[in-house]
């Protein structure tokens, strides 16, 4: 810690009573267990069927409950328990973690959500050159990115938040540790590292923004001209339905968040919870609901597992 003296954060959460404060506890506390429960069911699901493991939509997709599943493991927890004890405080080590995992996280759930509508782009706008390639080594490679990547960016933000002192004040007006408002409490010029930052953030943002926007326009163009021709696209239209919901759920909040002039900081912390409880605890009901592949499998989880408890009894 380079001059640091502050061994906490003072986090001024939301500026309700204790009471009203403790349902709000219970409430976030049933938004984690359903995103513990809905994710996991999706990696459980797809991990069971041989055929989803090696189809890139289903690969990509248990991938991205997982970022969901951390994501949510990261923030829900504390927040409950503060909400609980009507207390919020954080310890610097436990600040600089939350920074390091939400950025991790949150930059691999980019990057999966971009590489989500490339698959997509690629089913079906060259649907014959699918299979050559979407192949099961290349996705793999491009998963793997996608982690690296989040693990990059986040680890260069850390980086930089490191070389900051704290010396006071140390109350920061959020529910969890965001590192605009960590930067601004350091005791020192910051000018610097909040363009460095602000460049890293843009290297990750920029280039993923802009995939997603080309690919669902061409896949738009593309689906358009098969309703034009009379051809059925309703599949490929619901897929695609699904995973823009995901994508506007990830995105809309982090433009309310991070373009101050468009809302208040009460507005702010109300949609980083949306973002960061909600959002994990949502996905998996928008793409479980509106694929009927998952919930075949799903169904057949269910039997596989009956079955199990059966042969379970009948061995007692």
């Amino acid at each position: 810690m380079n001059g640091t003296t502050i061994s906490e954060f003072i986090l001024l959460g939301f500026p309700f009573s204790c009471t009203l404060q403790a349902y709000l506890s219970a409430l976030v506390l049933a938004c984690y267990i359903i995103i513990l429960l809905g994710n996991c069911l999706i990696l459980a699901t797809v991990l069971s069927q041989p055929q989803l493991q090696h189809s890139p939509m289903f690969l990509f997709l248990s991938n991205l409950s997982l970022a969901d599943l951390t994501i949510g493991s990261v923030a829900a927890p504390k927040l409950a328990t503060d909400l609980f004890n009507c207390g919020h405080t954080i310890s610097y080590g436990s600040c600089q973690a939350q920074l390091f995992f939400l950025h991790a996280f949150g930059g691999a759930e980019m990057l999966l959500l971009t590489l989500m509508a490339y698959d997509r782009y690629v089913a079906i706008c060259y649907p014959l050159w699918y299979t050559a390639i979407m192949t099961w080594q290349r996705c793999l490679k491009l998963l793997l990115v996608c982690w690296a990547g989040g693990l990059l960016h986040s680890t260069i933000q850390m980086a930089m938040v490191a070389h900051l002192s704290f010396c006071g004040p140390n109350v920061l007006d959020n529910f969890y540790c965001d590192v605009p408002q960590v930067v601004r409490l350091a005791c020192m010029d910051t000018y610097i590292f909040e363009v460095l930052m602000v460049v890293n953030s843009s290297f990750l943002t920029l280039p993923c923004f802009l995939i997603l926007l080309l690919s669902y326009v061409t896949i738009l163009a593309t689906l358009y001209g098969h309703f034009a021709k009379g051809g059925s696209a309703g599949r490929a239209l619901s897929t695609c339905s699904s995973h823009l919901m995901v994508v506007s759920l990830f995105y809309v909040p982090c433009v309310i968040v991070y373009v101050k002039p468009l809302s208040t900081s009460h507005m702010n912390k109300m949609v980083a919870v949306f973002y960061l409880v909600a959002t994990p605890a949502l996905n998996p009901f928008i793409y479980t609901l509106r694929n009927q592949e998952i919930k075949e499998a799903m169904m057949k989880l269910k039997h596989k597992y009956k079955l199990h408890l059966v042969h379970q009894k009948e061995s007692v």
